[in-house]
Formats: structure tokens, sequence, C-alpha cells
């Protein structure tokens, strides 16, 4: 599966954007989805993930009440809805995909996972 996220831009403080993944290829309803981010010398972190149906999703904590992440299995379109930004969001957000048989509640690892899109850039100014 080809992935490509899009979306990011620059916000102030206490704005929204709406990131969004499209997906090729078939079996999209099938990943397990995430949203990781990278802010400039730091390590790619976690953010949030989604079960392959959508009825089931796990928070990062630094994001928990802020940001929403949806999917449409009928567009292949994944999103993240993120809401009361702060300065400290400012990153690379990348959308991933994990093939796997089932979906726990539980943090996603950067390194288990099976595809990745192109990032794109989130900057909050404060």
């Amino acid at each position: 599966v080809q992935l490509q996220a899009s979306g990011g831009g620059l916000v102030q403080a206490g704005g929204s954007l709406r990131l969004s993944c499209a997906a090729s290829g078939r079996s999209f309803s099938r990943y397990v989805m995430g949203w990781f981010r990278q802010a400039p010398g730091k390590e790619r972190e976690f953010v949030v993930d989604i079960s392959p149906s959508g009825g089931s999703t796990y928070y990062a904590d630094s994001v928990k009440g802020r940001f929403t992440i949806s999917r449409d299995n009928t567009k292949n379109t994944l999103y993240l809805q993120m809401n009361s930004l702060k300065p400290e969001d400012t990153a690379v957000y990348y959308c991933a995909a994990d093939w796997t048989s089932s979906w726990n509640p539980e943090p996603l690892s950067p390194s288990g996972m099976d595809y990745w899109g192109k990032g794109t850039q989130v900057t909050v100014s404060s």
C-alpha cells in the first residue's frame, strides 16, 4: 500500500488543522493505521492509532482530548483532526500502516510499521 499525507501548514496556537492520508492499493481496511510525528532533533514518536474497522483507537497522552483519528475505508483515507494546537505539536507528521492480525490498545512502535507515507509539516506558532 502507498500512503500520501497532506493537510499540514502553519497555524497559531489554539488553532486547528486536519490531516489526511490517502492510501492506494487494496486491503486498506485490513490495516491498523497510525499517525506519528518527528520534531527537529527528536526521535519519531507515536501519536495515535486506529483499528482496521475504525472502532477502536489509542492516543498518546500528549494529544488525548485534542486530536481525533478517524478513517473512511470506503475512500481509503485516514484522518487526523487536531484541535487546540500547541507550539510543542510542531513536527513533521507521518501516517503509517501495520499489517497485523489484531489491534491492541497500546502505542505502535515506528519500527513495527510496514508502510510509511511522506510526512506533512505542521508548524504551530505561539
